[in-house]
């Protein structure tokens, strides 16, 4: 693999050295001024020697040496690269690493325990090339690239109410259906549709910080209310109803983020009766719904068919690709006029494109075989995490193991202050996401622990740093 420009090395110091050694220094010199990036590909030994005018067998020792040490790694038939494995410690670099990891990245040479994402090398990469040859390759290939709806590419609202009625229970039709850039594009429609400056929002504490942010940027004010072993606590929402009158409440039934706990049904049917006698809209979001691990899936408070007033946001992104921003929202027809007008202002049209291809995979039945394939590999991966949470964590924590979803939810047995946790943690190479990240006001005790991107070295190895900083 060649390089596109040459790399500056500066070999004369210290004549003492030998050649390879000198090399080798420069090499090690320009990895940690940032000169040679993690990943960067280096010339081949005989590209190298040229430019430096020296024997290859030289450089071929000096790159021996590199790789030994794990400054460099090979890859048969692609090249040397530069490690992505270094770590380079100061406390400037300490924060960056640590903003990324709160935005939910992960970091190049640390552990990330992250919120619940999916594993990205299980794309299905190859089944969306194939349907965007597909696509491509037909006849009318110029109508592909017309102008499309505002609501979203319409055969595809059509299959993903389908979806929504087959497999959640619910009865839609694809012209209560828009489909959005994710789900944060969903929340930030949905927020400036329903609220107007001074509404009052109930939502759940702990609870997920970025649909905050679109309804406080709506102008709504915030409510938190609190979240038990059978989701939020409705007694409360009946305290707060007496005296305020509120515009709607936004919750995750399904697994409570963070806490992973399900909505009962006692209190779903209470909340539906209470929203049909108040008039508050039911802002629902199901978010990873597809990883559920029992028989039997609790179908969305919105698929009762009594319940008035509700909007409903989901995603496909966690199914396919955090990458892949597919999400939708589905409303009765009056609200989605709403939506229409106001996503016309932001983004005339949806990713055509895309939602072709991903029509593709739902009608070529990959989709539902990915599904499928991912369900058995998070429910073995979620056995194996609670394993080595039990091994090595076990006098430390409580926790339940969730019935479906891609994280655990951890409380602990003794006080722990949870930001010198954190301090101890980066230092030693570990991120995760602290209470500051999910609770409204004072941060309460908990930590969600996302397990589905790791490998079961990094699972182990990030446990083992954990149970050793506390």
């Amino acid at each position: 693999m060649l390089r596109p420009w040459p790399i500056l090395l500066d070999i004369s110091q210290d004549k003492s050295k030998p050649l390879y050694i000198r090399i080798t220094d420069s090499i090690i010199e320009a990895i940690k001024k940032g000169s040679l990036k993690k990943g960067e590909a280096l010339p081949g030994s005989r590209q190298m020697a040229i430019l430096l005018d020296i024997n290859r067998n030289t450089v071929t020792k000096a790159y021996e040496i590199l790789l030994s040490e794990g400054w460099l790694v090979s890859e048969e038939r692609k090249g040397t690269f530069v490690s992505e494995n270094l770590q380079f410690t100061s406390p400037d670099n300490n924060k960056s690493l640590l903003h990324n990891a709160k935005k939910g990245y992960q970091t190049i040479g640390n552990i990330v325990f992250d919120g619940g994402l999916p594993d990205p090398s299980l794309m299905p990469v190859d089944e969306i090339a194939k349907a965007y040859r597909r696509i491509f390759s037909q006849k009318a290939r110029r109508n592909i690239l017309n102008v499309g709806s505002e609501l979203g590419y319409d055969k595809f609202r059509n299959a993903v109410s389908q979806m929504l009625n087959q497999s959640k229970g619910m009865s839609t039709s694809a012209n209560e259906i828009c489909i959005t850039r994710g789900s944060q594009m969903a929340f930030f429609l949905a927020a400036h549709c329903l609220l107007n400056p001074g509404d009052v929002v109930l939502i759940e504490n702990p609870g997920y910080r970025p649909a905050w942010e679109a309804f406080e940027h709506a102008g709504a004010k915030l409510i938190p209310v609190d979240v038990d072993k059978n989701g939020i606590n409705v007694e409360m929402i009946k305290l707060i109803l007496m005296s305020l009158k509120i515009k709607a409440i936004y919750i995750t039934p399904h697994h409570q983020f963070p806490t992973t706990v399900t909505l009962s049904l006692s209190r779903r049917l209470e909340l539906i009766s209470l929203s049909n006698y108040y008039g508050f809209t039911i802002i629902e979001d199901d978010y990873d719904s597809d990883y559920y691990f029992g028989k039997r899936s609790k179908t969305p408070v919105c698929a009762h068919k009594e319940l008035k007033n509700f909007v409903y946001i989901s995603t496909l992104s966690k199914l396919i690709s955090p990458a892949i921003r597919i999400g939708y929202l589905y409303s009765n027809a009056d609200f989605l006029n709403k939506v229409c007008n106001l996503r016309k202002i932001i983004d005339t049209q949806s990713d055509g494109i895309m939602e072709q291809s991903i029509l593709e995979l739902i009608n070529s039945g990959d989709i539902r075989r990915h599904k499928k394939r991912m369900i058995h590999h998070y429910l073995t991966k979620r056995d194996l995490f609670a394993g080595l949470l039990h091994e090595y964590l076990k006098d430390e924590i409580t926790f339940q193991k969730p019935d479906g979803g891609l994280a655990f939810w951890l409380t602990f047995n003794k006080k722990i202050d949870v930001f010198e946790l954190e301090k101890k943690a980066l230092k030693k190479g570990l991120i995760f996401l602290t209470p500051k990240k999910f609770n409204f006001a004072e941060p309460a005790g908990g930590l969600r622990i996302g397990y589905a991107s790791l490998s079961e070295y990094k699972m182990k190895r990030g446990l083992e740093i954990l149970a050793k900083c506390i």
